[in-house]
């Protein structure tokens, strides 16, 4: 079934004037085959597992980090792809979510947990290890959410995480949402959302260079910007991972 799915997802994003296979190593499942379905990043693909670009660089991150996955309890904010299945087989254990606007955090839909990054249900130093991907620029208030991950990482426990990080020095906040009402200091910005078909999901900001600074003063040591090595086909800027210790 999840192969059908993935088979399903390629076909309807293909271009076939774009259409190219190359060899090179994924993080998660080593030695494969990349394929290219279009020029958008997220149309380059591990063919073995669908690892995406912002995917294969969170594995790099995770294997440069040397944690001892067997003795770690992880926390990833989505509940299924290439990330989650990679800490299924590897971490002690796993804690996944997704955000439902109209649920509070704990609460199930369909077998899937919700969480709030803003809100977190989880108790204090419930994790070694939290992760997410291209979540936090959607976050209204993403100083509450930093102090939460803080929150429920144990000592010298490790947050991994992307965003799409812009040339800038520092981050610009397009939106606020002031008394449950979205104010826009800039045109909106929508990200595609797999869960979720129509416009997309609104980005909060723009992150900038500062987003140290903002771990930091969430109370997170030693933040730093992780490149991996290895380059994936096609893909000319790499994805940066941003990491940090409680």
């Amino acid at each position: 079934m999840q192969l059908l799915a993935r088979l399903r997802a390629g076909l309807a994003a293909l271009q076939w004037r774009d259409f190219a296979l190359a060899q090179a190593p994924c993080s998660f499942c080593g030695p494969s085959i990349f394929v290219r379905f279009n020029r958008d990043e997220t149309g380059v693909r591990c063919l073995r597992c669908a690892a995406s670009a912002v995917h294969v660089a969170m594995g790099w991150a995770l294997r440069a980090q040397r944690l001892d996955l067997a003795a770690t309890d992880a926390c990833e904010f989505s509940a299924r792809g290439p990330l989650v299945a990679y800490l299924h087989r590897h971490a002690r254990s796993l804690k996944v979510s997704e955000y439902f606007a109209d649920l509070p955090s704990g609460a199930m839909r369909d077998g899937v947990r919700c969480e709030d990054m803003q809100r977190l249900s989880y108790a204090d130093a419930s994790f070694d290890l939290v992760t997410h991907t291209e979540v936090l620029e959607h976050v209204p208030d993403d100083a509450l959410a930093l102090a939460e991950l803080h929150r429920v990482l144990r000592p010298g426990g490790r947050l991994l995480f992307t965003v799409p990080l812009f040339d800038s020095d520092s981050t610009v906040e397009r939106a606020y949402l002031r008394d449950g009402v979205i104010e826009h200091r800039l045109a909106p910005s929508y990200h595609r959302d797999p869960l979720r078909s129509g416009e997309g999901i609104l980005a909060f900001r723009d992150y900038g260079s500062d987003i140290l600074t903002r771990l930091q003063t969430a109370g997170f040591v030693a933040p730093s910007l992780y490149i991996a090595p290895q380059k994936i086909p096609w893909i000319t800027t790499p994805r940066i991972v941003v990491i940090a210790q409680k």
